[in-house]
C-alpha cells in the first residue's frame, strides 16, 4: 500500500492523496502524488506500457499536449522518455495545482500546466504538436467535440500523432485523412493512436 502523503481535499470530500509509478524513461520508477478527484482516472501502468512501446521512436524532442491531464500520467510518461514540451491541461484547479507540484518535484523542464477547459488552449496561436493525448472523462461524452476543436486549432499537421482513450464501444470520429495506426482492447477500455 502506498504511503500516504499530506492531506488534500478532493471533490468528493474524501482527504487522501493517491500516487501512480513513471514506468519508463528517466524518472522510471519516481512515484508522483495526485488528488483523487471525481472522474480521475489515471490511465494504468500495463496500458502506458503499451502506449509507449508504440511512440518510443516519436518522443525523443517531441512538443506534446496533454487533455484532460488529470493525474499527468501521459505527460509525465512523455517527458521522462524524451519529449522536449509538454503542455498539460486541466479544468480542474486542485488537479492542475497538484501536477505543477509534482513538475517541480521532479524539476522537469519543457512543462506548462493549463488551468482552464481544453477549447481555450485549442483556440490559442502556436506551434503545432507533435503528440496529443486525448483521454477525458469517460461520463463526459468529450471525444467528437474535443477532436473537432483539435482539427480547427491549425496547430496539428502531417505527422502528428493523436492518442485517444475511450470506452470500448465508444465510436470516435475519424476527421478526413487521420489513418488509424495502432488499436488495443484492454477489459472496458479502447486505445487508438491516429496518425493525420
Amino acid at each position: 500500500m502506498p504511503k500516504k502523503t499530506p492531506h488534500t481535499k478532493s471533490r468528493s470530500g474524501t482527504s487522501a492523496i493517491s500516487q501512480l509509478r513513471i514506468i519508463g524513461g528517466r524518472w522510471r520508477g519516481r512515484k508522483v502524488a495526485f488528488a483523487p478527484i471525481e472522474g480521475l482516472r489515471p490511465t494504468g501502468d500495463r496500458l502506458r506500457e503499451t502506449l509507449f512501446n508504440w511512440l518510443q521512436f516519436h518522443l525523443p524532442g517531441a512538443r506534446c499536449l496533454d487533455l484532460f491531464a488529470g493525474s499527468g500520467a501521459l505527460g509525465l510518461e512523455a517527458l521522462s522518455r524524451g519529449a522536449a514540451a509538454v503542455d498539460f491541461v486541466e479544468l480542474d484547479r486542485g488537479a492542475a495545482q497538484m501536477l505543477r507540484q509534482q513538475l517541480d518535484l521532479l524539476n522537469a523542464e519543457g512543462a506548462q500546466v493549463h488551468n482552464c477547459p481544453a477549447e481555450v488552449v485549442l483556440t490559442q496561436p502556436g506551434d503545432t504538436w507533435d503528440l496529443v493525448f486525448i483521454d477525458p472523462p469517460f461520463a463526459g461524452d468529450l471525444w467528437a467535440s474535443t477532436i473537432q476543436c483539435l482539427v480547427d486549432s491549425g496547430r496539428i499537421g502531417p505527422g502528428t500523432l493523436v492518442y485517444v482513450e475511450s470506452p470500448r464501444d465508444t465510436l470516435i470520429p475519424t476527421p478526413p485523412g487521420w489513418q488509424l495506426e495502432k488499436e488495443k482492447q484492454a477489459g472496458q477500455v479502447c486505445m487508438r493512436l491516429f496518425s493525420v
